[in-house]
């Protein structure tokens, strides 16, 4: 049950450039999952209260230790970003009286202790001890969280509570993108990718909720492409460009040391410029594009081979592998001087973009070997560096949904749409997205591998002996055990990609001005949705009959021109 707290609880944050809500949405447990020692009317936590303590007496839940510790963990229904209320009632003592809490993006997060399984309380705590007031009311945490436990620590005090409830905290944003089809899997995946990303839209637009909380501008590429989808326009994604562009003097590379997270830097200026049409927006940063693209040059050797100095990253999987890490890299280069000549057009610099053009010739001519991991694979196709049809049919359809990311899966979905397999694209979202709801998901995952599936338990349940907990055991590099993040927006990108090829929205002019519409259905029989755009929105339906062929249905804004694919 979801109730908003109305405008008392909208903050409207403002800066010399920057103005954005923030709401504050109560919600009540929706189920209590385990409770341990003596607790008195604990179904009383399910009801909705009044925010507010009272000296009446009578519907309090009480905690006592008498027969053990006392103990409850709720389920709040769906991960959310925020923290946690607890109204007091007029217990004994007055003093106050000491809890634990414990926040969990899965149940076996929420009953852990920090340091075993990988738990932790880095960059958001989750595990805390707190003092409850005498009657009154107190507000505890900020993290990524579904589930919470609460343990009453002194052994000689009775606890008792009005209420508790979380508190969601998110950005007040209309969902103005929209994509529905026969196929209810699909919905929600689109539907959880698009959310995963609008938890993530905090001051600046984070990686994860509960960790990292940073602004990685690799990760940002699916999240905006996701948010441009479902959101259009948002001032978090121009707030967190400029961040990084004002940390990041050049000649230094993007979070520190990440070459790569340069690039994206790049690629997503040119989308949000496609996209929206800002000239000024991209005006502004003019010196700093160009200045990167000179320091990208000065990192290729004369055949135009990328020469960068130090370890390179595209994705974790890929991390250890660093000669296909490379020729990844060499696909990111050309990709950045593709863009830049786009971006010297719109600055009516017709002879930066002419050389811009013949770097990126030069970088896509530095062929290097047929990749063997799909990551990579997808980037050289994107890039145009290979027949994408030669890498879906050789490469990427191979062990299915293996070796695959929930970072560059959105590449790779790219790559075999390119490749003409818009239907194995359609099938990879089922199973490898799908997957994750399988197993309780309400939000994408930081990683995720199709084998976890095996005789998993989920994570919206205590885990049963018999079975894998998928949160404590598995996970890798950084992100190990319990210290996954389940809400991860680079983990979106199925939600951008079933917009633009199944809905069929491509973007060929500055300001959505021209706009391709090209559906592939796959096995759907019917797709529709809608797209924003700086004009309004543009409103879409195919539907395909039993010859197979699509008859469409568009709406859109009449300074936009639709060029419709058949």
């Amino acid at each position: 049950m979801l109730i908003s707290c109305g405008s008392p609880c909208t903050s409207d944050i403002d800066s010399e450039e920057h103005s954005y809500k923030i709401e504050r949405t109560y919600v009540k447990p929706t189920r209590i999952m385990l409770e341990s020692g003596h607790i008195k009317n604990a179904n009383q936590l399910l009801q909705q209260g009044r925010h507010q303590s009272t000296a009446k007496k009578n519907d309090l839940i009480e905690f006592n230790n008498s027969y053990g510790t006392a103990a409850i963990l709720l389920d709040f229904g769906k991960e959310m970003h925020g923290g946690l209320e607890i109204v007091t009632g007029m217990f004994k003592g007055k003093k106050p009286i000491n809890v634990r809490v414990r926040f969990g993006e899965s149940v076996s997060e929420a009953m852990s202790n920090i340091g075993e399984d990988g738990a932790t309380n880095d960059h958001a705590v989750r595990d805390m001890n707190l003092a409850l007031p005498w009657c009154g009311k107190i507000e505890v945490g900020n993290t990524g969280f579904r589930f919470v436990r609460i343990d009453l620590l002194d052994k000689d005090r009775v606890l008792q509570l009005k209420e508790i409830s979380a508190i969601s905290v998110m950005r007040d944003i209309p969902y103005l993108g929209s994509f529905k089809s026969n196929d209810e899997r699909l919905n929600k995946i689109w539907q959880t990718g698009a959310y995963t990303v609008h938890l993530n839209m905090q001051e600046y637009l984070w990686d994860g909720i509960k960790r990292d909380r940073l602004v990685w501008v690799g990760d940002m590429h699916p999240e905006v492409m996701t948010i441009l989808a479902a959101f259009g326009a948002n001032e978090v994604v121009t707030k967190s460009l400029d961040l990084m562009e004002e940390i990041t003097p050049l000649p230094g590379w993007m979070n520190g040391k990440f070459h790569s997270y340069s690039m994206w830097w790049l690629l997503i200026h040119h989308q949000w410029y496609m996209n929206t049409g800002n000239l000024a927006y991209l005006e502004k940063s003019k010196e700093y594009i160009y200045g990167l693209l000179e320091l990208l040059e000065e990192n290729m050797d004369s055949e135009g081979k990328e020469t960068f100095i130090g370890e390179c990253f595209l994705d974790w999987p890929t991390r250890g592998d660093q000669i296909e890490v490379r020729k990844g890299m060499q696909a990111l280069l050309a990709m950045s001087f593709d863009a830049g000549v786009d971006m010297a057009l719109a600055f009516n610099d017709e002879g930066k973009a002419e050389h811009y053009k013949t770097v990126a010739e030069k970088a896509k001519s530095y062929g290097p070997e047929f990749p063997t991991r799909k990551s990579p694979g997808a980037l050289l196709a994107m890039a145009g560096m290979l027949d994408p049809k030669v890498v879906n049919d050789d490469l990427l359809v191979k062990d299915g949904v293996k070796d695959i990311s929930t970072f560059y899966g959105y590449y790779v979905l790219n790559a075999m749409a390119l490749g003409g397999n818009h239907q194995g694209a359609i099938d990879v979202i089922r199973e490898y997205w799908g997957g994750m709801l399988d197993l309780g998901a309400t939000s994408f995952w930081e990683d995720f591998d199709i084998d976890w599936m095996q005789n998993a338990g989920r994570i919206d349940e205590i885990v049963p002996d018999d079975k894998v907990d998928v949160h404590k055991s598995y996970g890798n590099y950084c992100y190990k055990g319990l210290r996954h993040s389940f809400c991860h927006g680079w983990a979106s990108g199925p939600t951008a990609w079933l917009s633009q090829y199944v809905l069929g929205v491509n973007i060929e002019a500055p300001g959505c001005m021209k706009i391709k519409i090209e559906p592939h259905l796959g096995d759907l029989e019917w797709v529709e949705g809608t797209y924003p755009t700086p004009y309004g929105l543009i409103h879409i339906k195919h539907t395909k009959d039993s010859e197979g062929n699509v008859k469409s249905d568009i709406k859109a804004p009449r300074e936009i021109e639709i060029v419709k694919v058949k």
